[in-house]
């Protein structure tokens, strides 16, 4: 999996709308990007609504944030509307950034799903702190206090 320092990976793909979304759209800022299983399921629903929650919070501290999965454009469009979410949700069909990120996959009832991972960006492009097998209860607060700290440093 990469790590901390390495350059997160150049990405072009399709947010809930149908709209192309890219890594250099975020260039200057902070960005969160949490890869998730799979829509409106349990643990994910946490972490949409979570998220949506704090998204003031967020945009105050200048960080932008994206959820990614392994679901179509149809299906992000779906949760997104079911449950009010304001945070962009990026289509990876065919989990190529999740391949080159290193995402592990586990299974569950003989379903494999790609696992519940967290990379947080700098406004350089560079990966700052990658969290594995998330919790999503309470992962935003972590993130916000966390990139608190990593602006602290590089200031």
């Amino acid at each position: 999996m990469l790590s901390a320092g390495n350059p997160f990976p150049s990405f072009s793909l399709p947010n809930q709308d149908g709209k192309t979304t890219k890594l250099s759209d975020f260039a200057g800022h902070w960005l969160v990007v949490y890869f998730y299983p799979k829509d409106d399921t349990p643990g994910c629903t946490i972490q949409g609504k979570s998220f949506t929650a704090t998204k003031a919070d967020f945009d105050a501290a200048g960080i932008k944030v994206l959820g990614v999965s392994a679901d179509d454009v149809t299906s992000h469009r779906n949760f997104s509307h079911k449950f009010a979410f304001t945070i962009d949700l990026l289509s990876d069909t065919d989990s190529t950034l999740m391949k080159t990120l290193g995402i592990g996959q586990a299974e569950w009832k003989g379903m494999k799903f790609w696992e519940r991972t967290t990379f947080v960006v700098d406004p350089k492009g560079v990966i700052r702190k990658v969290y594995e097998k998330v919790n999503p209860e309470g992962h935003e607060k972590v993130l916000l206090d966390d990139i608190a700290g990593l602006k602290a440093k590089a200031a």
